[in-house]
């Protein structure tokens, strides 16, 4: 038993599919993302601290 006319997909290739996420990809960042890019960066003391310990432990002193 063959499948229905509307259950075959329309074409083999998968054309609509590579459309859309094309489109999607040239249009941009979405602006939850921008949002997020934009955000100011926020270091606390702790994580300077921790940068500190490490560049000693490194070797580094200056």
């Amino acid at each position: 038993m063959n499948k229905h006319v509307e259950d075959q997909p329309r074409s083999p290739d998968h054309n609509r599919l590579r459309e859309y996420t094309r489109q999607e990809r040239e249009s941009g960042m979405h602006p939850a993302i921008w949002a997020l890019h934009s955000r100011p960066l926020m270091r606390g003391s702790v994580n300077r601290k921790t940068a500190e310990y490490l560049r000693i432990a490194r070797g580094r002193t200056v």
